[in-house]
């Protein structure tokens, strides 16, 4: 089946909820119409990047400053003891003039999360939470070569990932704001719309500055680079398209047609398949890295959001954001292998580094779930501030860290 063509006959079947991922923080983004080949098609769910006025906090807010918080240090009991028998265990906070949509750590001790246009940043930390740097999403795009755009433009940082190598990271933007700039993305969208193309950022990780620009397709979320370094790849949300982008080059060589709403990506350890999903439907898309065909795994169940893969391979993972649950999915054969309920619009995962736990950020439960892969038992609960959104697990040091949409990153210690 046609990727487009499934993703459009999705959205006109779901009916109710699938898209969530990106809402602001107001109640008026709860309830939005989703683009259908020849109606609208009313959902439930709370998608929506859109710019609001800015996020508000609901009842758990968190503390206002500074990294707070503290607990007693919690000891290291030795690393032979897998992380599904492991606890979590809240030692940290970090609070100020942030809106996290997500985080995700470099394994080699630099943290980035992503402010949006609430803040127009990305905020830099060590391993212990000390911040390192707040880098402006403003750029010149002439100084990178970029013509016909005068003056300075900013972004609106939304997902990272570093280049295996650890020198850079890339972040996407969800649009661009400035001269030559109009129609920025929203919820709602289809190709040819009208919504402004955006950016991605190349970041030093040594000097923790933008170096590069590369430009992509419509509101552009995910981005994940190819285990073997070669490729950067980012979901465009309104354009329905995958784009890809050599980092020899420092430029998108290639756009793949998806289908309604791409979010997640994870690509295979030999770097030989990347897997979207497929929100706007009931499937994940796979994609040849050789020759960029398009095929599917079907049947995995509504909204995908997030994806992550076993160490080995053989086993991806899947939040379905509308239905509250998290499916095992083996990847050869297509199978839902199990599937467990977490909470309330399971947003994002992380998955530990030995790969015997999942964790999943429950949007509307402010909770994570952490999972057991081997049956997919939900083994702990923690609570966490309001809008949990982002998540990122940092073997090396067994913390977990979590993004709240309302002004918050949580640090856990995957401790006995």
């Amino acid at each position: 089946m046609r990727p487009r063509e499934a993703g459009r006959r999705a959205v006109a079947g779901l009916l109710v909820a699938l898209l969530a991922g990106c809402a602001p923080l107001t109640e008026s983004a709860d309830t939005i119409d989703i683009d259908a080949p020849s109606e609208t098609v009313s959902v439930l769910a709370a998608h929506a990047d859109e710019p609001t006025a800015g996020p508000t906090a609901a009842s758990s807010t968190p503390p206002q400053s500074g990294v707070v918080a503290s607990k007693t240090p919690v000891r290291d009991v030795g690393r032979r003891m897998p992380a599904a028998k492991r606890r979590l265990e809240l030692t940290d906070t970090i609070t100020g003039d942030i809106s996290p949509k997500s985080v995700v750590a470099s394994g080699d001790g630099l943290v980035l999360a992503q402010n949006m246009m609430y803040r127009h940043t990305v905020t830099a930390y060590d391993r212990a939470g000390r911040l390192r740097a707040t880098i402006p999403d403003e750029v010149d795009l002439s100084a990178f070569g970029v013509d016909g755009y005068g003056g300075t433009h900013r972004g609106a940082p939304v997902e990272a990932a570093f280049a295996p190598s650890g020198d850079h990271a890339y972040v996407s933007n969800y649009s661009m704001y400035g001269p030559g700039f109009g129609r920025e993305g929203s919820a709602v969208c289809a190709p040819g719309d009208g919504t402004d193309h955006s950016y991605v950022y190349r970041i030093d990780t040594a000097t923790v500055e933008i170096d590069d620009v590369v430009e992509v397709g419509a509101v552009p979320k995910y981005v994940a680079v190819s285990p073997d370094g070669r490729w950067v790849l980012v979901t465009n949300w309104c354009s329905y398209d995958l784009s890809v982008i050599d980092t020899e080059q420092g430029r998108e060589v290639r756009r793949v047609d998806i289908g309604a709403y791409p979010r997640g990506i994870a690509v295979d350890p030999a770097s030989s398949t990347a897997y979207v999903a497929v929100m706007g439907s009931t499937h994940i898309a796979a994609v040849d890295l050789d020759d960029f065909s398009v095929s599917t795994i079907d049947g995995v169940g509504q909204g995908p959001r997030d994806l992550r893969m076993s160490p080995d391979g053989r086993f991806l993972y899947a939040t379905l954001n509308a239905e509250g649950t998290v499916v095992k999915i083996h990847r050869r054969t297509g199978e839902v292998r199990a599937r467990v309920s977490t909470g309330q619009a399971p947003r994002s995962l992380a998955i530990s580094g030995d790969g015997t736990a999942l964790y999943a950020v429950n949007y509307h439960s402010n909770t994570v779930s952490k999972i057991r892969t081997r049956d997919m038992a939900v083994v702990q609960t923690v609570d966490t501030h309001d809008k949990p959104i982002g998540i990122t697990y940092d073997a090396a040091a067994r913390k977990l860290w979590v993004a709240c949409y309302s002004g918050s990153i949580m640090i856990f210690k995957d401790t006995r």
